[in-house]
């Protein structure tokens, strides 16, 4: 195991961006930190409840992206995000992103040169915007009824610049009016129909390869959407218009809005009552997976723009760093005082068994580091320095289960494995029992008590590991050796110093003396028996004298 995971983390050290160190977290290594400033319509107001909202979407959207120990709450009407170490692209646009999904259907599109590719459309307004009407003639039936095609909207979309999509503002546009937009890569013009699917309808999202009909893929990415009741609702009404207008492209096709940008505009091509639609366009997997997380942890309720990005140093530092790996120090000194104390030459596998121990969680702790962006915080190492007892009290009660058995006259490779069958059990409850809180406080607890949870289990099953896999093998050799066999009195086994011997003798007695006054009597019976058949049969071949008689 050692060896695997060493070669492991040798290979992220030389191929995969590794370290032989774990990261640290904040407190003890210092990041970046980025103020959000919500987004609002002229006059409008941002509640607590919505900005608590955010903090807990954004918070998961971070544990997705594998960034641990990171603080996000919220000061005054801003959302204040702190990350440990050097923010990465990805990580920065999970955080930034509002993630305000919206499906529309297309009233128009075109490039962002031209005008609309309704041939009806007038592509030059013949008067000014502004004096245009922006209220439809006629009341829209849909939401791709063309009536929301005002002068006004067309006026817009004509002479919209794709280039400006950034500083209109679209993604605080109001859901119940058309939108004029374009995609994200700047290609593609549209103006858009009233928002008719929210993107808080979404109970799940995953990335994915699009497949064939045959069960093929197609080396496309795309993003697998999963609607609530609503939603699903909502959505198979949408698409059985969109199906039927099919000969009327570009009405046909439903637009993926995320903060106010087109992510994908598909046609439909059949009714979708399944409510489980697919997001497909210009996707990597990173990507789609990075959208298909935000979109997972829902949709923010408010949009956000970064007002700063800061980087922050530590709020603790190295001394503390240094004084709780001191702190773990002497309690493992303390451990191996008492269990030589106690165990004698025996106290030799607790500390080997400890030793690789330590060296197995550092190198978990380090691959778990570079693969899954875990970091240690103070209070993670609390959890790896609280462990070392944990540790060392499994093989107390393996020694002392079979120290019992030494007291019952067992030999001690009869005594290892009678104890080691007594205290498996007992051991497997203690850690049920040390795993289960571990569990039960990573799930309830946020920021570093998390830390401390998740240090906690993971040394608990490497715990139970190395008793199975190396103390009770160690144990099983070293009472087949001649010094722990004899009982020597440094082994930590002497059956004497146990109190065995005594018990031992009495059993020898019972064992020894009565089977041999059982074969004396039973010989001074035989002895009987055979006079009294001699002297019958001296009385039946007699002379018949009387001295025969009498006889």
């Amino acid at each position: 195991m050692i060896a695997a995971l060493f070669a492991i983390n040798a290979a992220g050290v030389i191929w995969g961006g590794g370290s032989w160190t774990p990261k640290l977290a904040l407190d003890l290594e210092g990041g970046t930190q980025i103020i959000l400033e919500p987004e609002l319509e002229d006059g409008a107001t941002v509640s607590q409840e919505q900005l608590d909202q955010a903090v807990s979407i954004i918070r998961q959207r971070v544990d997705a992206s594998g960034v641990a120990e990171a603080e996000i709450n919220t000061e005054g009407d801003n959302v204040v995000v702190r990350i440990p170490g050097e923010l990465d692209d990805q990580t920065r646009a999970r955080i930034q992103s509002s993630a305000k999904l919206e499906l529309r259907p297309v009233l128009l599109a075109g490039s962002p040169s031209n005008a609309s590719i309704d041939p009806s459309a007038s592509a030059e307004p013949t008067e000014d915007p502004a004096d245009l009407s922006d209220t439809p003639t006629v009341e829209p039936t849909d939401g791709s009824d063309l009536n929301w095609v005002t002068p006004a909207l067309q006026a817009e979309y004509d002479s919209f610049d794709c280039s400006s999509l950034d500083e209109v503002a679209a993604s605080v546009a109001p859901a119940d009016e058309p939108l004029v937009t374009c995609d994200v890569t700047r290609s593609v013009k549209y103006a858009l129909g009233p928002v008719e699917v929210s993107g808080e309808n979404i109970v799940d999202a995953s990335a994915g390869m699009v497949t064939t009909s045959t069960g093929g893929t197609t080396g496309q990415w795309a993003v697998n959407i999963v609607f609530d009741e609503q939603g699903t609702e909502d959505f198979a009404e949408v698409s059985t218009r969109l199906f039927a207008l099919s000969s009327e492209p570009p009405r046909d096709q439903f637009a993926f809005v995320l903060d106010g940008a087109v992510l994908s505009a598909p046609s439909m091509n059949g009714v979708i009552t399944d409510g489980r639609p697919q997001i497909t366009g210009q996707f990597t997997q990173e990507s789609s997976k990075a959208l298909a997380d935000q979109l997972k942890f829902g949709a923010l309720p408010i949009s956000f723009t970064v007002q700063s990005t800061d980087t922050i140093s530590p709020t603790l530092g190295a001394a503390q760093l240094q004084a709780g790996l001191i702190a773990g120090l002497i309690g493992l000194i303390l451990v191996v005082i008492y269990t030589i104390f106690q165990y004698r030459a025996l106290a030799s596998v607790t500390i080997a068994s400890l030793i690789i121990a330590g060296v197995i969680t550092y190198l978990v702790i380090t691959i778990l580091s570079w693969r899954e962006g875990l970091r240690l915080s103070l209070a993670g190492i609390a959890g790896l320095i609280v462990a070392i007892g944990f540790t060392a009290d499994s093989f107390i009660v393996y020694f002392e289960r079979v120290r019992d058995e030494l007291r019952d006259g067992r030999a001690l490779v009869g005594a290892v494995e009678a104890g080691w069958k007594r205290a498996f059990r007992t051991v497997l409850a203690s850690k049920g029992v040390n795993l289960l809180a571990a569990i039960v406080l990573f799930v309830l607890a946020v920021g570093s008590v998390k830390g401390f949870a998740f240090t906690l289990g993971v040394t608990t099953v490497i715990d139970v590991i190395i008793v199975i896999l190396f103390t009770h093998p160690m144990l099983q050799l070293l009472a087949q050796t001649k010094f722990f066999s004899s009982g020597n009195p440094w082994s930590g086994l002497d059956p004497n110093a146990l109190g065995a011997v005594y018990r031992g003798r009495a059993e020898f007695r019972k064992t020894t003396a009565v089977p041999a006054r059982k074969a004396a009597s039973s010989s001074k019976e035989a002895q009987r028996r055979q006079t009294i058949a001699e002297r019958k049969a001296a009385v039946t071949a007699g002379t018949g004298s009387d001295e025969g008689k009498e006889s």
